[in-house]
């Protein structure tokens, strides 16, 4: 992951402080500071570019998809009752199928 490769914060390098030597600060120190801060640049500079690309395809693909012609859609056709059904036959299947989902709840109320 980006974030457990990164070893600097904004304020780290702000709030950085420096020992100083004789002629100022210690050369060493600063130079192993500032290794820090190119290798956690090098690191976003890194995940920009893959970004970049990643961006680059999802247009690619979602350019692609909005290209394509959009498939018909089936017709919704309306379920009819069985040859020789009558109301009075589905409102029975009806009622048998409420008092096995139910049970005897619905009829006791």
């Amino acid at each position: 992951m980006l974030t457990d490769k990164i070893k600097l914060t904004g304020k780290d390098i702000l709030e950085k402080e420096f020992k100083t030597s004789m002629r100022g600060y210690s050369p060493d120190e600063v130079d192993q500071f500032l290794d820090l801060v190119i290798k956690d640049y090098e690191v976003f500079q890194q995940a920009i570019e893959e970004l970049q690309q990643e961006n680059l395809r999802l247009k690619k693909e979602n350019s692609t998809i909005s290209a394509r012609k959009p498939l018909p859609e089936a017709p919704i056709r309306q379920q009819q009752p069985a040859p020789g059904s009558t109301n009075f036959d589905i409102l029975k299947r009806l009622s048998n199928l409420e008092r096995h989902v139910f049970g005897d709840r619905l009829h006791n109320e």
